[in-house]
């Protein structure tokens, strides 16, 4: 018969047993989620801490009424506007020298993008043509990226291979930060708020580093949900809205008023655009 010691021995050593056969079937199940792609549950993150409270942007100075037609296209009644389009290599070969004859004063011209599905970076096919023919017809000319960057390193990327494309280019407008949502099978489908404004800080930090002036681009949808304007202020805005009237509530220095305008030169839609050049 066992003496008490003996017993009190075989018992630490079971309980040793058994708490390493539970530390190894824990790893295991651990292991085994992995291998099925099952998220293991961790706890709960904290709360990052809230940001200062900042204000909003400058209110719009202008009224719906303060823009009406003037004949085939939009102007500012109120102030100083310049009408421009913006193109990509969806228009096209264009005749620069009918759509300098149709009144447009300046082009924004398409550089680049990153795939929505591959993340990959690319040149617009077109974009050195329709520079040169921009140039060549007298117009003044800006550019913009197309973005789908997740995270700070993608945008710094795309904004060093938009001055690589553009390292010949003689700029008179902004280069632009064009980020945008295309659809919920997209790499940035479930992209935050908090990530589409770092993006776009650092991609338009880059560009007044290396002596260009920049812009946001934004429709009125990413304004509010996508992107905080109170932390962009510091950037000019181009504000994609598609209506005759201005009615969004921030000032803005471009306006893309409309997709679907038609300009003598251009074959099918093209994207019009008024300059608000303030004092």
């Amino acid at each position: 018969m066992a003496s008490r010691k003996q017993k009190k021995k075989k018992k630490e050593l079971l309980s040793g047993v058994f708490a390493l056969v539970g530390v190894l079937g824990v790893l295991l199940m651990v292991a085994f989620g992995l291998f099925l792609q099952t998220p293991v549950e961790l706890p709960p993150m904290p709360e990052p801490t809230a940001a200062p409270t900042l204000p909003p942007p400058e209110a719009n100075p202008y009224r719906a009424e303060d823009f009406q037609y003037d004949g085939r296209y939009l102007s500012c009644l109120s102030g100083e506007s310049v009408l421009g389009i913006d193109v990509s290599y969806h228009q096209g070969d264009i005749d620069w020298q009918q759509v300098k004859a149709a009144g447009v004063e300046f082009a924004m011209i398409r550089v680049g993008y990153r795939g929505y599905e591959s993340g990959l970076l690319n040149q617009d096919i077109l974009a050195e043509q329709n520079y040169a023919g921009a140039k060549a017809a007298g117009l003044q000319v800006g550019a913009y990226f197309f973005s789908q960057a997740v995270c700070l390193s993608e945008a710094i990327e795309e904004a060093l291979y938009t001055l690589e494309l553009t390292r010949h280019w003689e700029l008179d407008m902004p280069l632009v930060y064009d980020w945008e949502y295309v659809n919920a099978q997209a790499r940035t489908a479930n992209i935050k708020a908090d990530t589409v404004t770092a993006c776009t800080k650092a991609f338009c930090s880059v560009m007044e580093k290396a002596g260009h002036e920049t812009m946001v681009y934004f429709n009125s949808y990413q304004g509010e949900h996508l992107l905080r304007l109170e932390e962009l202020k510091t950037f000019p805005f181009w504000l994609a809205m598609y209506q005759d009237r201005m009615t969004y509530p921030y000032r803005v220095d471009m306006w893309q008023y409309s997709c679907t305008g038609t300009v003598p030169g251009i074959a099918g839609d093209v994207d019009l655009n008024l300059w608000l050049k303030y004092e």
